[in-house]
């Protein structure tokens, strides 16, 4: 097959002034292809594809040259003989080039460096796709199936109370969670699936609500497989995972459908083994209609089961009376299940209007069963808590967006709105033994949250300068009723919220861009919180960033930016209690870089650092620390792909020593761990490999607490560091067949 090639498929009437370019971009199967970059090099004109592939450009003479070109595609360009003529553009896929990447004010740069990492670098496991947002730490310490701890710009998120997560539009933060606010199970997906990662760091878009503090982070899934393939991985500590991605309807041009599954089991190092299973099923169909409107359909379930050996006090290591994988209640652990259902419908209205919508719904199951504080409350049965709910969620979006040209400026005009509700069922907070016997109940109740929201977005765009004012209103209404009242009634209680945003962008020439970015955000506190008077209930953050994005040579591109935070509440873990509870005001300060550099066709660079410091306002210098707040992070890396039937990557993360209280006296220690992937094409069908997980087998502490506990044999408690151990040394082996 060529590498490029042009048809002209119809001829359309004239535009009013007949000087509009009209055309449509495809891949070699048909499919639409969007954000492709059509640039005018003779008048610096340019314009991206919408959805559907389709783009309109203006100021149009004949002769002119131009040029078609994406991230991962072959660039082409070509001469328009005539101005009447609808044109068809097919491009072929080519090995991912930065020298392809343009700066402008139409491209989403952070979601195309994501698109290369992905690329050039496939994430290996669901714990591995939140690392794939730069800047953003994750952490377990209760077994593989609850979700992980994240850290973001100087944020200690717990499960995800400052960044707000969705997956194809169907949000994954759970508001009044059982086990903490915000909580983010991301288990459901399954990372061959993903195509899209959109992120961005800040309060800043009005899209994004409650949650988006920090940061969001986007998750879409393909709409087509390249090929229906079977994998198993095989690995120590009785570690097995397999995968299968099966396409149904073949190389059809406007429809798609696949289905994926995944099983994993695994015992981990521990010394109690975890006896962890997860399954997982997703099936997409995605299909375009006449009247150029693309529908999908997505449905998922999964169900995880394990059994944890906690966190462990720094004493019982450092005594010998156990091993750092070791425990003193193995009797922790749990299970959940989610069912996803999700309907979207993309509409083009006309050249430069089009409307999004998605509705979805949601079932999910939770029990959790944790020992923070081991006899220190109840000597005799010990402190095992069970954290249970019955969750139903559902909702939807809507965005209409439409763009027009002026004679001085274009004008990008973006307004949407929202339901969100959640209803759970006995949202249970219990004190157990073994897990089987409810020795009393400490919260127990039904709980109904539901969210309304509304926003506007416009981009003014004056040549260079883009102007970007937004304002985002949300709406609550919080009810419970508690079952351990002695009457019943229902507790409620309601909030609006109006949050304004305004952002520059300045795009000095395609290699140099300046931005500065401003807005209120906020986090939603739990329902069971938000009915006492003293608490707030939709506290306010503000952000502001200042930064640029440089292309100083064709194959380099840096991220740079000076950020700030202040919040109206913090949230704090409580370790005896196993809950995130609202304390004061904080303020963050803080840098990011990102650097991405390609070698050649097959080698890539990748490299970021942050850094952040994190205060309460409101507490005297030297105890206004914020516990676990983290400072300096890093992530890096070399990645090669295609080279000789070889593709892989060595990666490092790196999190520096943080304050594990507020007067700085107890140091979290940081942590360098390094991973290795390698993978080698047998033929086109089959292809095998191998990933090691901490290839120094360096000794470190994947979450660590500050937390007061008593053994059965003490005589009196003790506060110090307790931690879950991280990942030694841990290798598998990969075997992928393709059809």
């Amino acid at each position: 097959m060529k590498y490029f090639y042009l048809l002209i498929v119809s001829l359309l009437s004239l535009t009013s002034y007949g000087q509009n370019l009209n055309g449509k971009v495809e891949d070699v199967y048909g499919n639409p292809i969007a954000d492709v970059y059509v640039y005018n090099e003779s008048s610096d004109v340019h314009t991206h594809t919408n959805e559907f592939g389709n783009f309109v450009l203006t100021k149009v003479k004949l002769n002119e040259s131009y040029k078609i070109s994406k991230l991962g595609y072959i660039a082409i360009e070509f001469k328009v003989n005539q101005l009447n003529e609808r044109v068809k553009i097919i491009l072929e896929e080519e090995v991912f080039k930065l020298s392809e990447v343009t700066i402008s004010p139409n491209v989403n740069i952070n979601s195309t460096i994501m698109k290369l990492d992905l690329n050039t670098n496939p994430v290996n496991s669901s714990q591995e796709i939140l690392r794939k947002v730069p800047g953003l730490f994750i952490g377990q310490h209760a077994g593989g199936g609850k979700a992980e701890q994240l850290f973001l710009r100087g944020f200690d998120i717990d499960h995800g109370t400052d960044v707000a997560i969705t997956a194809d539009g169907i949000p994954v933060n759970m508001v009044s969670h059982a086990h903490g606010q915000g909580y983010s199970d991301l288990h459901f997906i399954i990372p061959e699936t993903i195509n899209i990662i959109d992120f961005g760091k800040g309060p800043y878009n009005a899209a994004k609500g409650n949650f988006a503090t920090a940061g969001y982070v986007d998750f879409k899934t393909k709409d087509k497989l390249e090929e229906s393939k079977l994998s198993v991985e095989v690995g120590q500590f009785n570690t097995v995972r397999t995968v299968g991605l099966f396409d149904l309807l073949g190389n059809k041009t406007k429809s798609n459908a696949y289905l994926a599954t995944e099983y994993i089991e695994t015992d981990g190092p521990f010394d109690s083994p975890q006896n962890f299973n997860r399954f997982n099923i997703f099936g997409k169909y995605s299909t375009i209609l006449e009247n150029q409107t693309k529908l999908s359909f997505i449905g998922s379930h999964f169900t995880s089961k394990w059994d944890a050996s906690g966190q462990i006090p720094n004493r019982l290591v450092n005594n010998g009376t156990i091993s750092r994988f070791g425990a003193v209640d193995d009797t922790e652990g749990g299970f959940t299940s989610r069912t996803n259902l999700a309907v979207a419908i993309d509409k083009i209205i006309d050249e430069n209007s089009y409307l999004k919508t998605n509705v979805y719904f949601s079932k999910y199951d939770f029990t959790l069963f944790s020992n923070f504080t081991f006899f220190l409350e109840d000597p005799v049965n010990g402190d095992q808590i069970r954290q249970y709910e019955n969750r139903k969620l559902y909702g939807f979006n809507s965005e209409y967006t439409t763009k027009k040209t002026y004679d001085t400026f274009k004008l990008k005009w973006q307004t949407g709105i929202g339901l969100k509700v959640n209803a759970t069922k006995d949202s249970e907070l219990s004190h157990t033994l073994n897990r089987n016997t409810v020795l009393n109940y400490i919260q127990l109740g039904d709980i109904d949250e539901s969210n309304f929201s509304a926003y506007t977005n416009v981009e003014f765009q004056f040549n260079k300068l883009t102007i970007n004012p937004s304002l985002r209103m949300d709406y609550f209404k919080f009810n419970y009723q508690d079952k351990l009242a002695a009457s019943y009634e229902t507790l409620s209680n309601t909030k609006f919220k109006v949050l304004p945003k305004l952002n520059f962008n300045y795009v000095q020439n395609d290699k140099v861009a300046y931005f500065l970015k401003s807005g209120f955000g906020f986090h939603s506190n739990d329902t069971r919180v938000v009915l006492q008077e003293d608490k707030e209930i939709l506290p306010t953050v503000f952000g502001a960033d200042l930064g640029t994005t440089l292309k100083p040579t064709k194959n380099l591109i840096v991220n740079a930016a000076l950020w700030t935070l202040f919040s109206n509440q913090e949230f704090v873990y409580v370790g005896d209690a196993g809950i995130v509870e609202p304390s004061g005001k904080s303020k963050r300060l803080g840098v990011d870089l990102g650097v991405r550099y390609q070698l050649n066709d097959y080698l890539f660079l990748d490299f970021d650092a942050n850094y952040a410091f994190a205060r309460s306002v409101d507490e005297p210098s030297g105890q206004d620390y914020i516990p676990l707040a983290p400072e300096f992070t890093s992530t890096g890396g070399i990645s090669f792909k295609n080279f000789k039937r070889f593709s892989g990557n060595l990666n490092y993360r790196f999190m520096g020593d943080r304050a594990a209280n507020e007067d700085d006296s107890v140091i979290a220690k940081g942590y360098l761990v390094s991973d290795l992937s390698v993978n080698y094409k047998l033929s086109k069908t089959f292809e095998v490999g191998v990933v090691v997980n901490n290839l120094f087998n360096t000794e470190w502490n994947e979450t660590q607490f500050l937390t007061e506990s008593q053994l059965q044999t003490e005589s009196q408690s003790v506060e110090e560091i307790h931690f879950t151990p991280g990942t030694p040394f841990f290798a598998k082996i990969k075997l992928t067949y393709s059809f």
